[in-house]
């Protein structure tokens, strides 16, 4: 293999029965239409035949248990075949991709019975596309690239050198999985976090002892209050929730540190998103809830338009703090939903929806 001609190992996981029946024609299948969609890479499909959970199951519990198999086999990326149906505000879902886990998911059912291994053919291609944190308009080319990337084993196997080669040669990867994981919807997925969050700013906003530290407090200390009011909650929930993985091999190190940057990146813009939205209200509950009078007779000197942003802002800096112990309080399976949403494809959807109609 060489860099030019890299070999990308697509795990194929599918439940015994039916599911495994149509694995086997897709076995044979995509090789050729995928080596047709992205030129100049060469596809090894590994077939795992695997229930992966017991029914009832949620498709983010599919989805972690999959990512565990694709970590063990060191496959690139995977797709389930599941003969659970899945569905989502009263629709069948045919299918989703996580592209931070490499794993996208089918539900076979939600595609009907007729012309199921084409369907089923499309729908996974579909899905490795949105794998690479891409849409039907991306440049067939960038995908190519980005296959290239993830194929590519021949960096160092030393830990520095080797995450330098990770994120140089799979930034674009990195970007794209980043994106599809819609980071700056974090915050509204965590409600308890949120909650706490808006509950702290309220109390900061009608205490003189807020105003007075924040009137003390400089640029430099505000800033780092900031930074911290980022970092401590994106700490929390990646421990809370057991998201940051080990690697045991070198060809799995290569997805976990792609796996552990996305998670890290995921969730600090998402709490970096709280965090101006909480800006935003308090310094609207500011204009509110501090009284001009008060504030002077507390600090000892009259409220500025300055001091009214400088007090907004600390008190976001406390208030995400508050959300970090939001966010501990939050479930494993709440904070991986939030993080980690496994985004719809448009095209199967409607077909779905055709389907369900039609019954």
């Amino acid at each position: 293999m060489t860099a030019a001609n890299p070999d990308v190992v697509l795990g194929l996981i599918a439940a015994p029965g039916a599911a495994d029946h149509v694995a086997g024609g897709l076995e044979a299948d995509l090789p050729d239409r995928l080596a047709g969609t992205f030129p100049g890479v060469t596809w090894r499909i590994e077939r795992l035949r695997d229930a992966l959970v017991d029914p009832p199951a949620l498709d983010t519990e599919i989805i972690a248990v999959a990512r565990e198999r694709l970590l063990a086999h060191g496959w690139d990326l995977t797709v389930c075949l599941t003969d659970l149906p899945l569905r989502a505000e009263r629709h069948p879902v045919v299918a989703h991709a996580s592209a931070s886990h490499a794993v996208a998911l089918i539900s076979l059912p939600a595609l009907g019975p007729v012309n199921m291994g084409q369907r089923s053919a499309d729908a996974a291609v579909q899905m490795i596309v949105r794998l690479l944190g891409a849409s039907e308009e991306t440049d067939p080319r960038t995908l190519g690239r980005r296959l290239k990337e993830l194929g590519d084993d021949s960096a160092d196997g030393g830990s520095v050198r080797f995450t330098a080669h990770v994120l140089a040669g799979n930034a674009r990867l990195l970007l794209g999985m980043i994106a599809a994981n819609r980071p700056w919807r974090l915050a509204l997925g965590l409600s308890r976090a949120l909650v706490a969050a808006l509950a702290a700013v309220v109390f900061a906003l009608v205490t003189p002892d807020l105003w007075r530290m924040a009137d003390e407090a400089g640029p430099i200390r505000a800033g780092v209050l900031a930074a911290l009011a980022v970092a401590v909650p994106t700490v929390t929930a990646i421990a809370n929730a057991h998201l940051w993985e080990r690697a045991s091999n070198r060809r799995a190190r290569e997805q976990i540190v792609l796996f552990n940057i996305t998670t890290l990146t995921t969730i600090a813009i998402g709490f970096a998103t709280l965090f101006v939205a909480l800006f935003v209200l308090t310094t609207v509950g500011a204009l509110l809830l501090v009284p001009p009078n008060r504030f002077a007779t507390a600090v000892g000197h009259p409220l500025s338009s300055p001091d009214l942003v400088h007090l907004a802002w600390v008190a976001s800096s406390l208030a995400a703090f508050a959300g970090a112990l939001g966010a501990g309080l939050e479930s494993d399976d709440a904070i991986r939903t939030a993080a980690y949403r496994s985004w719809p494809d448009a095209r199967t959807e409607q077909e779905a929806r055709l389907i369900d109609g039609e019954a």
